[in-house]
């Protein structure tokens, strides 16, 4: 059952009271809010998503409300709820749907530990996955958003879920997350996109959310083996360009991405060295969607798995 099935009043209900419980790739959020435009982005931006029976388990039970206190009403705030515990300081109302995408990032962040969890974004097609780690401002988010609107599976824009059991990476798809000038550039570039509504003066500046593919959404249980991490950055005007990076360089920018590979250890560090073994890695640099799409569509699957120290 998706939760595009659910009557307005159904979901009103839900989400005010015992809570929607959403699956989202491999976890089961039950979610809590009576904020308008959480209930509305939710509404929008997760339409395909399949929805659990009201019982049972959950991985994150989580809330979005405002305080208790005079912030409801003077200058009004919000809060992310986590088991009924806020992990954050409040931020400004206007910025309700942003905070509860936020707070199931750091949710998965801090709590998927039967997963390597890297700070990255991920595309696939064809059985190829790429992996994409970058620092805010390289233009990480547009480049998915531009992947995933001329064919590539969304896995996610945020989070790599890279199973050291497995060898392989699972989706999460969700909103991807569209900053500042990238939100009017996605909008040209793919005006058939869904995007929801912006929240302005957030710590990231103005944020809209982009709405995961339904073919992402409904393939988000079929996890594959990583092929190429690529560290994109964005140069104005600049052309695609794609230089080799040596699989050392390329282990030590993950370990700096990744949430939990101190915590795992041993297991971490083989994870990590596995995955980057059996990887192309790259470092890419681009000025054109356009550009930057041709070159990816264009990339040749590793042949042979090479030492870590190449």
């Amino acid at each position: 059952m998706e939760l595009s099935s659910l009557t307005q009043c159904e979901l009103n209900t839900q989400l005010r009271h015992q809570g929607l419980r959403l699956r989202i790739g491999p976890f089961i959020a039950q979610i809590r809010s009576s904020i308008p435009s959480v209930i509305n982005g939710i509404q929008q931006l997760y339409a395909d998503y399949p929805i659990e029976q009201e019982s049972g388990f959950a991985d994150f039970h989580v809330e979005v409300s405002p305080p208790r206190n005079l912030r409801r009403w003077f200058r009004p705030q919000v809060l992310f709820l986590f088991d009924h515990k806020s992990p954050f300081k409040p931020l400004p109302y206007e910025q309700a749907f942003p905070v509860l995408e936020w707070g199931l990032n750091w949710c998965v962040s801090q709590f998927a530990h039967n997963y390597l969890t890297l700070h990255a974004a991920v595309v696939e097609k064809d059985g190829h996955t790429v992996i994409m780690p970058a620092p805010p401002g390289s233009g990480k988010s547009t480049l998915c958003a531009g992947l995933v609107a001329r064919g590539w599976r969304l896995f996610s824009d945020e989070l790599v879920l890279f199973s050291p059991k497995t060898g392989e990476v699972s989706p999460i798809p969700r909103p991807i997350s569209l900053k500042n000038e990238s939100i009017e550039v996605i909008r040209s570039f793919a005006p058939e996109v869904v995007i929801g509504r912006s929240s302005a003066d957030t710590a990231k500046g103005t944020v809209a959310h982009m709405k995961a593919p339904i073919e992402s959404v409904r393939q988000a249980m079929m996890p594959v083996a990583p092929t190429w991490v690529i560290y994109p950055r964005f140069e104005a005007h600049a052309s695609a360009q794609l230089i080799s990076k040596p699989k050392g360089a390329a282990f030590m920018r993950l370990i700096e991405n990744s949430f939990n590979y101190t915590l795992l250890g041993l297991q971490g560090f083989e994870a990590l060295t596995g995955l980057i073994d059996v990887c192309d890695c790259y470092d890419f640099s681009y000025g054109s969607l356009d550009e930057a799409i041709a070159v990816f569509d264009a990339l040749e699957p590793p042949s042979t798995s090479l030492n870590i120290c190449n």
